[in-house]
């Protein structure tokens, strides 16, 4: 695992992410609360991409959780099938909108432990709908976080529980609510898994890994 790097260094590479993404936003498509719930849930083992062009029609038809109710589990089963696990995922978006109708009056909880409790949501997703939403600066460590965060030395851990520790511990308070949507972007289209573009990259003076490509 690459050593922690120390703070000048990383205020350093956070200065540059902020100068070049002033403000990063999250790539799924939701209009309120409970969209970006269920559009997070639907996220795992998929890209967000996909769960955009599945999402475009359902939230059309359904944007609160009586309305999903009232489409239906065979109904979002037809509207997400183009997504990874769909089966289980409609399941759960019906069981989760059942929950928020009975228990919450429809409205999204803004505590973590709250939405950990509904269906499919864990604590990544939770975390990503309470920076997304409520502004809190949550950070929801994905493969891309955990890869970047190991390679670079910005927050290394040997799991997303620790590397979740190492943003908030070591990443300056000023960047720390958009850290994770920085973190993702540079994963997701620089510091990608296979081949890194590391000539295109703003921090290779600064990333300490070993097998930079040229």
């Amino acid at each position: 695992m690459v050593k922690q790097l120390g703070y000048h260094a990383i205020h350093e590479i956070f200065m540059r992410f902020h100068a070049s993404e002033p403000e990063p936003k999250g790539e799924l498509h939701h209009v309120n609360a409970y969209t970006l719930v269920v559009a997070v849930a639907l996220s795992a083992q998929a890209t967000d991409a996909g769960v955009n062009k599945a999402t475009a029609r359902l939230f059309e038809i359904a944007d609160t959780p009586q309305k999903m109710l009232d489409l239906g589990l065979e109904g979002v089963t037809e509207q997400i099938k183009t997504i990874g696990l769909f089966r289980q995922k409609a399941k759960n978006v019906i069981k989760m909108s059942q929950i928020l109708v009975d228990d919450y009056s429809s409205v999204v909880p803004n505590s973590r432990a709250a939405l950990q409790s509904l269906p499919g949501v864990g604590r990544k997703t939770a975390n990503v709908v309470l920076n997304m939403w409520w502004h809190i600066p949550a950070q929801a460590v994905d493969t891309h976080i955990f890869r970047v965060g190991n390679r670079t030395g910005i927050c290394p851990g040997k799991d997303v529980d620790a590397v979740e520790r190492a943003i908030e511990d070591h990443i300056p308070a000023d960047y720390q609510q958009h850290a994770h949507h920085w973190l993702i972007l540079h994963g997701r289209y620089t510091c990608v898994a296979r081949k890194p573009k590391c000539a295109a990259c703003l921090i290779r003076d600064l990333c300490p890994f070993e097998d930079k490509t040229l």
